[in-house]
């Protein structure tokens, strides 16, 4: 079960993180090479304050990580935490599939009676 190995806080923090399309896109992006956190704020309509609340949200979720480089902070994919988010949607996936094979099971026996 997923419960098993990752805490409720955690994944609240993965699902809040990925809730929204800028930090999606974020994530997309250092996933592809780092970004300065300046960097990153060129690239979208808002302030750079904004985009540095987005990358706090990503970091907590441990889906990005952040690193000073002299001035500046550098932000890149952790790819352990996408991996947690990976086979956290793999097990819910999972799920899904089991319940869906035995509705499909129930109809198939119902449709036989």
């Amino acid at each position: 079960m997923v419960v098993d190995w990752l805490a409720d806080a955690e994944i609240d923090r993965l699902f809040q993180a990925l809730a929204d399309a800028t930090r999606r896109d974020i994530v997309a992006r250092v996933t592809a090479g780092e970004y300065s956190v300046s960097g990153l704020a060129a690239l979208y309509d808002m302030s750079f304050a904004a985009v540095q609340k987005h990358v706090a949200v990503l970091e907590r979720a441990s889906l990005v990580r952040k690193q000073k480089r002299g001035r500046e902070q550098i932000v890149r994919v952790h790819y352990e935490g996408l991996q947690r988010a990976r086979r956290l949607l793999d097990e819910y996936e999972e799920i899904w599939r089991r319940r869906a094979e035995r509705i499909a099971d129930i109809l198939a026996k119902e449709g036989n009676e």
